[in-house]
């Protein structure tokens, strides 16, 4: 429970198990997902459960929980943090360090290849979006953020 506060989620013992955050997620509606049981595993301190599991990934960040907890937890904050846990101890899915690196190396999530540009020029949009990859300032500036947080250190 400390480690998760001290990554910024917040206290996790004020959750008294009530079930409403699990009654109230979209995804545990189309998932096995269960927000309540992941808000356990935190205060029991079954760090490698809750890290390494695929429930952790599974939530959306949409607020519904939070929004709903009748004590106020801050939900997402403690499933952030785990998160963060997880990625510093390297659980990471593949899937999410393909995205990391693309965007430390375009500054897009989803990199604009030759496909992209003619969908966009059919479009009648711009072959490059007017975002980092059309403004070398932003993709420096970006890049330096990216080292701040130390974000560059889980990308390849």
């Amino acid at each position: 429970m400390d480690e998760v506060a001290a990554y910024g989620g917040g206290d996790v013992k004020m959750c008294f198990q009530c079930g409403t955050c699990t009654a109230s997620c979209p995804s545990g509606k189309l998932t096995s997902y269960r927000t309540r049981k992941l808000m356990r595993m935190a205060q029991l301190g079954l760090k490698e459960e809750a890290i390494t599991g695929e429930d952790l990934w599974q939530c959306t960040t949409c607020y519904a929980c939070q929004e709903r907890c009748p004590r106020g937890v801050p939900i997402v904050d403690i499933v952030i943090a785990l998160r963060n846990i997880a990625v510093a101890e390297g659980h990471m899915y593949e899937a999410h360090k393909k995205t990391a690196d693309a965007l430390a190396k375009y500054g897009h999530a989803v990199s604009v290849n030759d496909s992209v540009k003619k969908m966009r020029t059919d479009l009648g949009l711009p072959e490059i979006p007017p975002t980092v990859l059309a403004n070398p300032k932003a993709k420096k500036d970006l890049d330096k953020i990216l080292v701040v947080t130390g974000f560059n250190k889980i990308t390849g």
